[in-house]
């Protein structure tokens, strides 16, 4: 048994200086895989049900429930949170589920409607002793936000905090969702002054589209939480096509979906000991 809160992980690699991983879960092969990527990697790991996936399957607690049943069964920490949340009730239903953590999304809302919607949020997930995450200064690229020259004010990000009470804060530094090549540039500088400005650990959504090189460089200078969606689902989805593409008569969806769990499990696995800064190649 060993689901732990985010809280835990975060606040470890927070205190080490180091970052933390965060990968979503798409389906029971994802998860399955990021925990043998943990298991591999012989380091903590977080996994994340975004608002997309329980709305692909149907409702939060299908997806919830497996994900749950096979961090209890991880040899390593893990933990299950809930990424993107931008509907408060969807935040109470994973609570009640029994999430250790939470991200109440308000990050492309008017500033005042942000913390207010926040705050009220983070007082009841506090309220059941859960983690909370909050956005401040939207993260471009998702459902056509892409917006490059966002990002947020150290100033406003500690009002943010004050007034909110998240324990976490995912910032925008240049960074985009959904990228598919690795060519995004970020504010080094900036993360330093939000590391500075604030007391809880910062979040950096929008990862795959980072090199290697610049998340390390980007948790030396204070980043934590690395979330990381896009780039594992291409590893996953290129196994299944070569799969497919050398037996184009294979049926039995376990033959193809395998080799991508394996797949998703090594690069995943890779990024963890990259984001614990304990060295690793530039992915091909």
């Amino acid at each position: 048994m060993t689901l732990v809160s985010a809280r835990e992980l975060v606040t470890d690699a927070a205190a080490r200086g180091t970052g933390i991983g965060a990968f979503n879960v798409i389906h029971l092969e994802t998860a399955e895989g990021l925990v043998r990527a943990s298991e591999a990697a012989h380091l903590p790991v977080i996994l994340q049900i975004s608002q997309n996936c329980a709305d692909y399957h149907g409702g939060l607690e299908p997806i919830a429930l497996a994900t749950l049943a096979i961090a209890r069964r991880a040899q390593t920490p893990v933990a299950v949170h809930l990424d993107h949340a931008e509907r408060p009730e969807l935040v109470d239903e994973a609570i009640a589920l029994g999430f250790g953590s939470v991200m109440f999304d308000g990050g492309a809302l008017p500033y005042d409607e942000n913390v207010a919607i926040t705050a009220a949020v983070a007082a009841r997930a506090h309220a059941a002793g859960v983690y909370i995450e909050g956005e401040l200064g939207e993260v471009g690229g998702k459902d056509g936000a892409h917006a490059p020259g966002v990002r947020t004010d150290p100033d406003e990000a500690r009002a943010f905090v004050a007034a909110t009470g998240v324990d976490a804060l995912a910032v925008a530094v240049g960074s985009s969702h959904a990228m598919t090549d690795r060519t995004a540039s970020l504010d080094l500088e900036l993360i330093g002054r939000l590391r500075d400005a604030l007391d809880v650990p910062l979040v950096l959504h929008g990862s795959s589209g980072v090199a290697d090189a610049v998340i390390a460089d980007a948790v030396r200078a204070g980043m934590t939480k690395i979330n990381v969606s896009t780039h594992l689902n291409g590893f996953f989805t290129r196994a299944v096509r070569a799969t497919l593409d050398a037996d184009p008569r294979l049926v039995d969806s376990r033959k193809y979906l395998t080799p991508a769990r394996e797949a998703l499990a090594g690069e995943a696995a890779r990024m963890l000991r990259l984001f614990a800064l304990e060295g690793a190649g530039v992915a091909g």
